[in-house]
């Protein structure tokens, strides 16, 4: 699915303290069967010698905080991962860290896989969480930015879908004037807004030990992220930010990633 909006200009956040990101990659995709059969989503060719995960590093590129970039797979893709790296401009501050798990019933999920790596790497700087099959039209800056001035308290990247039928496929928010969180629908039949939430979340150094009461819970899902912003709203303030960005990818289905093979070819869907 692709939306088109403006694009506005954006600066770069002071780089007044450590950031860890880390780009979810232990999918199976099963949705993109045969393509995904060999090869991992994030390593997609889309176009211009790159591949998804290409991308999403070259919008963490402007972050000057950022101390490391963490790629969580499973173990079925995690050598091509690594393969990956090795050959990176950036290879020096990418680590790829394998969930141990080798088929879509036994996956971590995402914020299972988000909190074996803060578990794993013992991170305690704030975390900046891509999922890895979302191309965002510009780079992260204005997001941080925004996340940082709402610190102690999580941030998530918005997209207004524009259309309420097209919103009903996603996870549905809704916010007050103060960018605050106040409701959050997973693929409603009836959307309240048409923002969306995309894969993009800040998590600062203080609510990591939410994040650890959450994954630790055996009543809760470590699946879908939006099960974690629904139970974490009702805990603390969470707060979303519309980005203002030419376009949105989220590479769900065959259908979604010809869609991004056209626009980064030069043929605009």
């Amino acid at each position: 699915m692709a939306i088109d909006t403006r694009h506005t200009g954006s600066s770069a956040p002071a780089a007044t303290s450590c950031v860890e990101a880390v780009i979810l990659a232990a999918g199976y995709a099963t949705r993109l069967y045969p393509l995904t059969l060999g090869v991992p989503k994030p390593l997609l060719r889309i176009g211009r010698g790159k591949t998804v995960i290409d991308m999403i590093v070259d919008g963490l590129s402007p972050l000057r905080n950022v101390r490391r970039i963490t790629v969580v797979t499973n173990h079925k893709f995690s050598e091509d991962f690594k393969a990956w790296a090795s050959r990176h401009p950036r290879r020096k501050m990418i680590c790829v860290e394998d969930d141990g798990t080798r088929s879509n019933e036994d996956r971590l999920g995402a914020i299972g896989d988000i909190y074996h790596v803060v578990k794993k790497k013992r991170i305690t700087d704030d975390v900046l969480v891509i999922g890895g099959d979302n191309l965002f039209g510009r780079t992260f800056e204005g997001f941080v930015r925004f996340a940082r001035r709402r610190a102690p308290f999580a941030s998530l990247g918005l997209f207004d879908i524009r259309t309420r039928s097209i919103a009903s496929r996603f996870g549905v928010v809704s916010i007050d004037r103060n960018g605050r969180v106040v409701r959050f629908e997973e693929k409603p039949e009836h959307p309240a807004s048409t923002l969306v939430a995309t894969c993009l979340y800040y998590f600062p150094a203080r609510t990591l030990k939410d994040l650890e009461a959450y994954a630790l819970d055996k009543t809760t899902s470590n699946d879908a992220s939006g099960n974690y912003i629904r139970w974490l709203i009702k805990r603390s303030k969470v707060y979303g930010l519309a980005l203002k960005q030419g376009h949105w990818f989220d590479i769900g289905h065959l259908d979604s990633y010809k869609q991004v093979i056209a626009r980064y070819n030069g043929v605009i869907t």
